[in-house]
């Protein structure tokens, strides 16, 4: 990475996991859930909403209010991630059998262990956020974005503005009720998964001991539906 490495820490908190050998039942899936869709090597494809599922196909069509799936190769081996009834993400590994621009089908789906290397809890959620360049101390030129999910080494983040691998900005988060959070970091990774949309890693500058603990609570009680407001400290960091 660039001038900005030196200020990070476990950069492979957000990488993409290894491959790893499948096993185990399938988790408890019910129709209606959504699925979010991965190439094998962790470039997102499209969230699909499950619609059927046996003990080793399912099918997904496009979500509710969504707009056409990206049509995929025949025997094309895709990941999957979810999150079963206690909000913990699962994988699943499947090779497509049928691809359309409203269904998908998969089939041989198994589990695919979770990652080992990635500790952060991620929170998935859609809300909206801003991004703005360092030099932007007014906070005049705002990039409206859609956070995708975040964890206490970064997050996912969702745009029509086109950035690169190594580009350093600052983030602006409001999670529900609590206190909004600013975040300097920088884009690790960039993925076109619609014309015109770009989904971009986006990796945290380490967190001060104070900052980790108050934002691993945040994320927390949002997992549990805990409403307490957990304020921030005053001291002076990247928030």
């Amino acid at each position: 990475m660039g001038f900005f490495s030196s200020l990070l820490g476990r950069s492979d908190d957000y990488e993409e996991y290894e491959a790893e050998e499948e096993s185990g039942e399938l988790p408890k899936l019910h129709t209606g859930m959504t699925l979010d869709v991965e190439t094998a090597d962790g470039d997102p494809l499209f969230t699909g909403r499950l619609t059927e599922f046996g003990a080793s196909t399912l099918t997904l069509e496009r979500p509710l209010g969504g707009l056409s799936l990206k049509v995929l190769e025949m025997g094309a081996s895709v990941v999957l991630e979810g999150l079963d009834e206690q909000m913990m993400p699962f994988y699943l590994k499947g090779t497509v059998q049928e691809s359309t621009r409203v269904v998908c089908k998969l089939k041989d789906v198994k589990v695919k262990p979770m990652p080992e290397h990635r500790h952060d809890f991620r929170l998935r959620i859609r809300v909206p956020v801003t991004m703005y360049y360092p030099k932007d101390t007014t906070f005049s030129n705002p990039e409206e974005c859609v956070l995708v999910d975040i964890s206490t080494g970064g997050a996912c983040i969702e745009s029509e503005y086109l950035h690169g691998v190594d580009e350093v900005l600052r983030l602006k988060v409001k999670l529900e009720d609590y206190a909004p959070m600013e975040f300097l970091g920088e884009i690790i990774r960039v993925v076109e998964f619609q014309p015109g949309k770009f989904r971009y890693g986006f990796l945290f500058a380490q967190l001060r001991e104070k900052e980790l603990t108050e934002l691993t609570r945040t994320l927390y009680n949002l997992q549990a539906g805990n409403r307490t407001v957990w304020m921030r400290s005053t001291d002076q960091g990247h928030w």
